[in-house]
């Protein structure tokens, strides 16, 4: 809905599209001088003018949460209402704080949050950060129903497979980390057919087999096969596009609450519209019955005079 204020020009500007190219311009320009700090060559030579650079850009950063601020005006605190401009807030006044040596991590940590500025300036990011909160009930219950996978699947690999590939599933620790790897697709066939084989004909050397004393090299092919591509489908194939969908549930959610917002936003504006046209047109029609009044004045008094 459009703003109205004591400021209506700064509204405008503030609300405009090259205001808000500016900022995300200078946004970008933090972030590379962020990158820049993490050369050491390039402090080097050019560290003075990084820095000052890094404090122009933190001055305009203010200039810019002062102007929003005054933009509200005569009701300032309105600009902490919206949950971003608080965000940007925060960033630029954890950057002006005068931080002793020990505490230069945090700074420097503020520098690199002023990147995640993107998100509050562009529309399409805050869709998907919106999207994301509103996936975290849903996607923490996917992820208690993923952990009971992961246990039941860890137990039986220690069970079974311990023996034999003690590297991978000699505790119930080092077999959830194996399924982690098997679940993400990394290399987790070589988890399979060391387990399929046997420790000694593959996947082990000899290094690694005097490594581990009590192993008992057993090869399992049917159950090791069953065990680790039902957990691909079950973890990989299932449970992680239930993340996915529970992600892109959210995402629709959210574009719908945008789409009305903005249908309410331009309703109120045609009303708005709709309500100046019908003040224009009694106006016109005030002038009108004035005009017609004067013309029987001057008709009247001519009469008169005859």
């Amino acid at each position: 809905m459009k703003r109205t204020g004591s400021f209506p020009r700064l509204i405008s500007l503030v609300e405009s599209k090259s205001f808000t190219c500016s900022v995300i311009s200078v946004i970008l320009v933090a972030a590379v001088l962020v990158g820049m700090e993490t050369s050491k060559s390039i402090m080097g030579r050019h560290g003075s003018l990084i820095h000052f650079l890094d404090s122009v850009v933190l001055y305009i950063f203010a200039a810019e949460a002062l102007l929003k601020i005054l933009s509200h005006w005569p009701r300032p605190a309105n600009y902490f209402k919206d949950g971003w401009n608080v965000f940007d807030f925060s960033i630029v006044l954890i950057c002006f704080m005068p931080f002793d040596a020990e505490y230069v991590a945090v700074l420097r940590l503020a520098r690199v949050l002023r990147v995640l500025r993107l998100l509050s300036i562009v529309p399409r990011l805050q869709i998907l950060v919106v999207a994301l909160l509103r996936s975290i009930p849903s996607m923490f219950y996917v992820t208690v129903l993923l952990f009971i996978l992961f246990y039941i699947y860890a137990v039986l690999g220690v069970m079974l497979f311990g023996e034999n590939d003690p590297k991978h599933y000699a505790t119930l620790g080092d077999s959830m980390l194996s399924l982690f790897r098997v679940v993400t697709l990394e290399d987790w066939t070589d988890i399979m057919y060391i387990n399929m084989y046997g420790a000694d004909k593959y996947g082990y050397e000899v290094a690694e087999m005097a490594r581990y004393p009590d192993i008992k090299p057993q090869g399992l092919l049917i159950t090791s096969v069953i065990f680790h591509v039902s957990f691909v489908l079950f973890g990989t194939m299932i449970m992680l596009n239930l993340f996915i969908g529970v992600i892109m549930t959210g995402m629709q959610e959210a574009q719908e609450e945008t789409a009305k917002m903005n249908s309410a936003d331009k309703d109120s504006g045609s009303k708005f519209g709709d309500y100046s046209a019908l003040v224009e047109e009694m106006s016109n029609l005030e002038d009108q019955v004035r005009s017609m009044k004067n013309k029987l004045a001057d008709t009247s008094a001519g009469e008169r005079g005859k």
